[in-house]
């Protein structure tokens, strides 16, 4: 398809021809250091439980409602600042959220009780489910069709490898200076990374073509392709007409209705699962006799496993799309049981918490991209969003189903048995988005 009209140069086409440049891997590395907070706050609370809960005397059943509470946020932050960003732009909800997840976290050092932890947890988890679907959207936006599925997921592993840190980081922090530390070390990075973000993080190029903005899509294109000829007075056009009305609505029409309830069944599915797993892994593995500081790690491994099976899928995705989906679910469904079987040895214990990491860490980096590529720009924010936000539904219910059958003293084995039934599903809803026209990006609103 040629990217030059009669009217014009079509933004997506003449992307799609590009190489991928250097200004689209520092595009990358820049929402990637967003990704790598967002991740370490994310992750945080599952590695400092057992300290609050000795600290403080409670019991995990009574930290559940707190890691739900960040999780709640994060499920309002996505459904509402998706459609919002779909309207302003990526850019400044990117700002905002990062400098409320940052402020808010360093407050959590502060919280002397429960309440007060949990109220925080949640306005932090706003900021950050904000954040996560616009620097998906904007990295999709920035790359050619071909390899974005590559770049989406290469940038979510600053996801992954800050909740991964996260493991590192508290295991050293909190036998040194307890666990406030982690919080503080936790909201320090976001605001230390926002003048930069301020000075380096740009507009969606495809935004701004649907927008209408000549000259800010001018810019950014020369920027990004500095040989690529083109000069001022050009005018560039979106072969994506303007949803109007409310983007949410555009999600079930011009046939997109069926695959976007599959997406939202895949990142429900697959969102508990990650959640159930990374925030009750530590306390498991700490209850089977490793110490608070094996535990932490062990549970970075498991987000390790994600960022390798990221880079492991990426090309896969770019090749296969849904056809490789369902199959790192289906794998994940054994990893996952796996982890039950081989709970009183530490080696074995690792090699299964990191393939199951790699399955499901993995398998959600690949959802992220394939609901990136499907929605056009119109809506992407608002598609990212809300199944994002959908998905937050499950991955509030996660923890506290960990926490209700760790409170019936179920045994390991019949823990991660149950704990396999997500990624089953997922997996189903992985193989059925190959029959619902997932696999090309929409162009009809």
């Amino acid at each position: 398809m040629s990217s030059t009209t009669a009217s014009g140069i079509d933004v997506p086409a003449f992307i799609d021809a590009q190489k991928i440049g250097r200004y689209q891997i520092f595009l990358l590395l820049v929402c990637a250091s967003v990704m790598f907070c967002d991740g370490f706050d994310a992750q945080m609370m599952g590695y400092v439980a057992p300290s609050i809960a000795k600290e403080w005397g409670v019991t995990r059943p009574q930290l559940g409602p707190v890691f739900s509470a960040s999780l709640i946020g994060l499920m309002c932050g996505a459904l509402t600042l998706g459609p919002v960003a779909d309207k302003i732009g990526r850019r400044w909800i990117i700002l905002i959220s990062t400098l409320v997840f940052g402020a808010l976290t360093l407050a959590t050092m502060f919280a002397s009780n429960l309440n007060e932890m949990l109220m925080l947890r949640f306005l932090t988890g706003i900021g950050l489910g904000g954040a996560m679907p616009n620097a998906i959207a904007l990295t999709a936006e920035f790359s050619p069709k071909r390899r974005r599925a590559t770049m989406v997921m290469s940038m979510f592993i600053g996801f992954s490898i800050g909740a991964a840190v996260g493991g590192a980081v508290s295991a050293w922090l909190i036998p040194e200076f307890g666990w406030r530390s982690v919080f503080l070390y936790g909201g320090a990075l976001p605001l230390v990374l926002l003048p930069f973000l301020l000075f380096a993080l740009p507009e969606s190029v495809r935004f701004l073509a649907l927008k209408g903005r000549d000259d800010g899509v001018l810019k950014l294109l020369v920027r990004a392709f500095p040989n690529a000829g083109l000069h001022s007075g050009t005018h560039f056009m979106l072969s994506e007409p303007l949803a109007k009305g409310i983007p949410v609505f555009h999600l079930f029409r011009g046939g997109r209705a069926l695959a976007t309830v599959l997406i939202w069944i895949l990142f429900f599915m697959s969102l508990l699962e990650l959640f159930f797993l990374s925030s009750w892994l530590p306390t498991v593995v700490n209850d089977l006799g490793a110490s608070v500081s094996m535990s932490a790690q062990l549970g970075g491994l498991f987000q390790w496993g994600g960022v390798i099976g990221t880079f492991a899928l990426g090309s896969a995705m770019d090749k296969l799309a849904t056809k490789a989906l369902g199959y790192v679910y289906l794998f994940g469904v054994f990893t996952v049981a796996s982890i039950g079987m081989v709970g009183h040895s530490i080696p074995l214990l690792a090699v299964a918490i990191f393939f199951a990491g790699l399955c499901i860490v993995g398998g959600q980096n690949c959802s992220n991209a394939t609901a990136a590529a499907f929605y056009p720009t119109a809506m992407r924010s608002s598609g990212m969003g809300w199944a994002f936000g959908i998905g937050r539904i499950g991955s509030v219910i996660g923890p506290v189903i960990g926490g209700q059958l760790l409170a019936l003293h179920w045994p390991v084995q019949d823990l991660f048995m149950a704990a396999a039934i997500p990624p089953a599903i997922a997996a189903i809803a992985g193989f059925c988005l190959r029959f619902a026209g997932v696999g090309v990006e929409q162009q009809e609103t």
